[in-house]
């Protein structure tokens, strides 16, 4: 393929560059394909799957197997698990690849080092009304130079590729890590044992992974799911003789899988009539405060039988906020099998702490005397999401709008200060497939010009009421890029909307009020 990405192509051609191929590069790939376009996929890799393809084996699926899957692409009859593992869900993603003749599309090993719009300077977008001045998804303007490096050949001049159209899919949990910052003296340099990230760690293969921990003492840094399922392993690998500690600074609310299963079959429009919404008239708000007392009364269920099923209290475990105000982060977790029961046994230890740095023979938490003496410390402490996607633009204009704004996108995809692109998959909600394949249908419905955009003042408009209303029942927990998974419906009706489709999927009227949604409700649009 030439640098110009023209020269077999007709001359009225639209061209796309979609950037990575995780679940989100291939969605929106296959859904632009159905609507005529030619679009060419970017991915540093050698093969498909992002995340899924560097995470550790013994990772599972953290929503039920019928939530997660592509609305034309059922699960295969032999993965009988409600919530498959790494590779039956690598299988999976495989399959669709193969299935929908994605593969042809993706430049393996061909990272995008940055892209620049060529034909917009800051004043003039800034004076546009309409997004890309139009409100429509390509225009004479629209011009962006996509940097692309040979990965195989890193000492080779990078390719540069025009296109009208840039699609980034690059997700928010890889490549940039998140670590804490420690003062002179008092961080790892000043160690004598190791120190990774838990996307390192991800990296190694099942038996490069144990040879790393095996009879080591080692202490995971965090409480989220990559710190809760590398602990696991830890300490399944290592047993009492060298027990892995868990070290965090608060707790959070974490749940069996049987506890998943039932929040996902309660994820109705009914549910959904207990929660404030953006612009909602007055029976909606009328209805929502008169069903708040079974919201609440929900939550403090959930809460008590987590108290029932696990030994919190004896643990100190307990969070010190509400279950509904968590899922509305996007911060529930799954445990690992066996979790608690690796606690009592004493392979794993679980220490909160305020503070730590770092000693020559471990760390010292909370100004304690005895340093917490360990081999290996890993840091499960998440990523640079924002300044991972803001590195991309060669502008500093396009990285303000990314990492200075408070905004989030508009429909969790379109940034309305930046022409010309859309990003897919940045958002997150509890069935981060289902909500990033409707939106790759958008996205495709907009490309092929069956809608446009309104002006910019009511995208940005659009954007603070809904995170308004998610920092209404989050509060500091609040992530500009969380989908709410109690408003998953209410979302998806505005993007069936747009699309020119009836919202209203199901055959009958109660289970439309009663039933959950899920992907395939979504098929054929």
């Amino acid at each position: 393929m030439s640098s110009s990405m023209s020269s077999c192509e007709p001359k009225m051609e639209k061209k796309k560059a979609i950037v990575g191929a995780g679940i989100s590069g291939l969605l929106a790939c296959k859904h632009t394909m159905e609507k005529g376009f030619n679009p060419v996929v970017f991915e540093a890799r050698n093969g498909i799957g992002g995340v899924w393809s560097s995470t550790i084996d013994s990772t599972k699926l953290q929503t039920p197997k019928n939530y997660y899957q592509f609305s034309d692409l059922s699960w295969p009859l032999s993965v009988k698990e409600t919530f498959p593992d790494q590779s039956q869900v690598m299988d999976y993603i495989k399959s669709y690849a193969l299935r929908f003749g994605i593969f042809t599309q993706i430049e393996f090993n061909s990272k995008v080092v940055s892209i620049k719009n060529l034909s917009t300077n800051e004043d003039e977008v800034c004076s546009w009304e309409l997004w890309s001045g139009t409100g429509k998804a390509f225009s004479p303007k629209g011009k962006w130079n996509v940097v692309v490096q040979d990965v195989l050949h890193p000492l080779e001049a990078p390719k540069v590729y025009q296109v009208d159209f840039v699609i980034l899919c690059i997700g928010k949990f890889s490549d940039l890590p998140k670590i804490p910052h420690f003062e002179q003296r008092k961080g790892p340099e000043v160690f004598r044992g190791k120190v990774i990230h838990s996307m390192d760690y991800a990296a190694m293969n099942k038996i490069e992974a144990v040879e790393f921990i095996k009879d080591k003492r080692v202490t995971v840094v965090g409480f989220q799911k990559s710190a809760l399922d590398i602990a696991a392993q830890v300490s399944k690998t290592n047993g009492v003789r060298h027990p892995c500690t868990l070290l965090f600074r608060r707790v959070q609310w974490s749940g069996s899988e049987n506890l998943v299963r039932l929040t996902f079959r309660n994820l109705n429009r009914f549910s959904e009539l207990m929660i404030h919404k953006p612009q909602e008239g007055l029976v909606l708000w009328l209805l929502a405060f008169l069903l708040s007392p079974l919201r609440w009364i929900f939550t403090k269920l959930i809460e008590c039988y987590l108290r029932w099923i696990y030994p919190l209290k004896k643990y100190n475990m307990i969070p010190d906020h509400t279950f509904l105000k968590q899922i509305y982060s996007c911060m529930f977790t799954v445990l690992p099998d066996c979790f608690y029961e690796r606690v009592e046994d004493g392979s794993l230890i679980l220490k909160r702490s305020r503070k730590f740095c770092f000693c020559t023979t471990g760390l010292i938490i909370d100004d304690e005397v005895d340093p917490l003496e360990t081999d290996i410390v890993i840091f499960a402490t998440g990523y640079k999401s924002d300044e991972k996607i803001s590195n991309i633009f060669a502008l500093n204009y396009f990285k303000k709008c990314i990492t200075g704004s408070s905004t989030p996108f508009y429909r969790e995809c379109i940034h309305p200060r930046i022409p010309h692109l859309a990003i897919i998959g940045y958002s997150e909600s509890p069935a981060t497939l289902f909500t990033t394949e409707l939106r790759s249908k958008w996205l495709a419905h907009f490309l092929a010009g069956k809608f446009k955009l309104p002006v910019i003042k009511e995208m940005e408009e659009d954007a603070k009421r809904w995170g308004k209303c998610m920092r209404k029942y989050s509060r500091e927990n609040y992530k500009r890029a969380c989908v709410s998974v109690m408003l998953q419906i209410y979302c998806n009706d505005q993007l069936c909307r747009d699309m020119g489709c009836n919202h209203m999927r199901k055959k009958w009227f109660l289970s439309e009020i009663f039933s959950p949604y899920q992907p395939a409700d979504y098929a054929n649009i």
